[in-house]
């Protein structure tokens, strides 16, 4: 997923809500899309996440690269963004539907996804550190 993807669902998002706040009167909060999903089971989807090749462009921590795609986790977008984009993506990444990853295995990955944990700051990795 490219950065123009990324900005591209982000504008999606942001339309869409737009539209809820639109139809709820000004004295009420506009209630955000769930960003849960459904329960999967983490350690299944890392076995599906190498399995459908989604490290070779994502790593296997789901960290990403400029060169090859976006971070996924930790904090991943919410699910049915994610969900969509998987089943209709744009720009280089291959089509994932429905006959090619379950909806199950798709919990699964973003379970994978979503375990993954944030990384120490610099000033806490020895290596990283000024001396």
């Amino acid at each position: 997923m490219t950065r123009t993807n990324l900005v591209a669902l982000g504008v999606a998002a942001l339309t869409s809500m737009a539209g809820l706040a639109a139809q709820t009167p000004l004295q009420q909060p506009v209630t955000p899309p769930a960003t849960t999903a459904p329960p999967g089971d983490a350690e299944a989807g890392q076995k599906l996440y190498v399995s459908y090749g989604c490290y070779q462009c994502h790593g296997r921590e789901a960290q990403g690269s400029s060169a090859t795609g976006p971070r996924l986790g930790p904090r991943p977008i919410a699910f049915t963004a994610f969900s969509n984009y998987v089943r209709r993506p744009s720009g280089q990444m291959p089509l994932y539907t429905s006959k090619v990853v379950s909806d199950a295995d798709m919990l699964n990955i973003y379970a994978f996804v979503q375990a993954r944990p944030t990384p120490a700051p610099m000033k806490e990795i020895p290596l990283l550190r000024e001396q």
